[in-house]
């Protein structure tokens, strides 16, 4: 018996917050009952959420990963009451499960998501316990100080709490184009934005360069995807103490052993 979060979030049904959030709403139900926070299933259940049947495959789910360069103009939300255009509109279709966005970035940013098929892989990249660190390229539009520095490194406090940079550095350029670097390792609502302009400082372009190890390829043309090898994904899951549940997974650091050496070969021909 498992927890009815984790098994749908392995079933991509959703992240754990998003699955919570469902079930404190009753909007899951087993067997036609409202479920609660923590009930197990055996396996066999009938189990809905907003009364659309959960279709479970006779085999778990190997979990994907893939980094999507998101351009400006769409929204991170699966659906928009606006009508905008969303990122999970582009994203590759899927015969089982569904993607999960790790993290949002807002309409006017750019850069890397993160989506997964693993509801337990996304809540673990996205909870703040785990530290995980976002880093950005930033366009500012003001004077920047040594003081204004040492206060985003320091801490501001905004509308939901205290927030600062971990790191700023200088990126170069003049005048409206000058850049700069920061990391931090929340993802609070317009973070990066809020606590600019709480110095002063006007934000004229945001690009996210990186997530945790994961950075944003070069040649990643805007709109596009890039799938993580199985094995970047075993280790990603090891990484986080998680359990991989796909198959085997010393099958797959196996097969991508052979894998990289069947690349070494060819590229000494």
């Amino acid at each position: 018996m498992d927890r009815i979060q984790k098994v749908l979030a392995n079933q991509g049904a959703g992240s754990r917050r998003q699955i919570d959030k469902l079930l404190q709403e009753g909007r899951i139900k087993v067997n036609d009952k409202v479920a609660k926070p923590g009930d197990q299933l055996q396996g066999g259940e009938k189990v809905s959420i907003d009364d659309k049947l959960v279709k479970f495959p006779r085999h778990i789910i190997k979990p994907k990963v893939l980094m999507y360069h998101k351009p400006v103009g769409l929204v991170s939300t699966r659906s928009d009451p606006e009508g905008r255009p969303t990122v999970y509109g582009q994203l590759p279709k899927l015969q089982q499960g569904r993607w999960i966005g790790v993290g949002r970035l807002d309409i006017n940013t750019s850069g890397l998501l993160l989506f997964t098929t693993n509801g337990e892989l996304a809540n673990r990249l996205m909870h703040p316990s785990f530290e995980i660190e976002r880093e950005y390229a930033v366009r500012v539009r003001g004077e920047v100080t040594d003081e204004k520095v040492a206060n985003l490194t320091a801490g501001i406090e905004l509308s939901d709490g205290v927030a600062k940079f971990d790191l700023i550095t200088d990126g170069g350029g003049q005048g409206t184009n000058h850049w700069y670097h920061v990391t931090l390792r929340e993802g609070k609502n317009r973070e990066v934005r809020r606590l600019w302009e709480a110095v002063d400082v006007e934000v004229s372009r945001l690009v996210r360069v990186r997530y945790q190890d994961f950075t944003l390829p070069k040649w990643l043309k805007p709109g596009k995807v890039r799938f993580l090898d199985d094995d970047v994904v075993v280790r990603l899951f090891e990484s986080l103490q998680l359990e991989y549940p796909g198959e085997n997974k010393n099958k797959v650091l196996k097969a991508a052993k052979s894998r990289d050496v069947s690349r070494r070969q060819k590229r000494r021909k």
